[in-house]
């Protein structure tokens, strides 16, 4: 029973069903996230948190940049295909998920992934920080 009441908990928030409908595209960045839905990395990571500790999501790190993409554990599957239906009377998934496929469009007729476009390794002026260029 608290399994299913921490999932419904995480399926709760506005933020977090959209992360969802992003990751239908696929695996993203952290920065991805940020980019489409114009939010902060540590709103973004902790909203990621939120669903990882539901099972909804998982998670691999590369180098400095972790990935997230949704759990294929198949008691989820039908929740999460429900939202992913939801797009299409949903105006701020829809919205969402042409806005990231947008950005696959550009990064491709660049000759990139989105990763390569976004989350490159590069020194700051300001700082030797290394930063994503999203």
């Amino acid at each position: 029973m608290k399994k299913i009441t921490k999932i419904y908990q995480a399926l709760s928030d506005e933020t977090r069903l959209r992360i969802l409908n992003l990751l239908h595209e696929g695996e993203l960045c952290v920065c991805h996230i940020m980019d489409v839905l114009e939010t902060g990395q540590s709103k973004i990571s902790r909203h990621l948190t939120y669903l990882k500790n539901a099972g909804l999501v998982h998670n691999r790190r590369n180098g400095l940049w972790v990935y997230y993409s949704l759990s294929k554990d198949k008691s989820y599957i039908p929740l999460l295909k429900c939202l992913k239906e939801l797009r299409v009377s949903v105006r701020q998934l829809k919205n969402d998920s042409e806005r990231m496929l947008k950005k696959k469009d550009e990064a491709s007729l660049l000759g990139m992934t989105i990763d390569t476009k976004c989350c490159n390794t590069s020194k700051t002026e300001k700082n030797s920080r290394t930063e994503c260029k999203c």
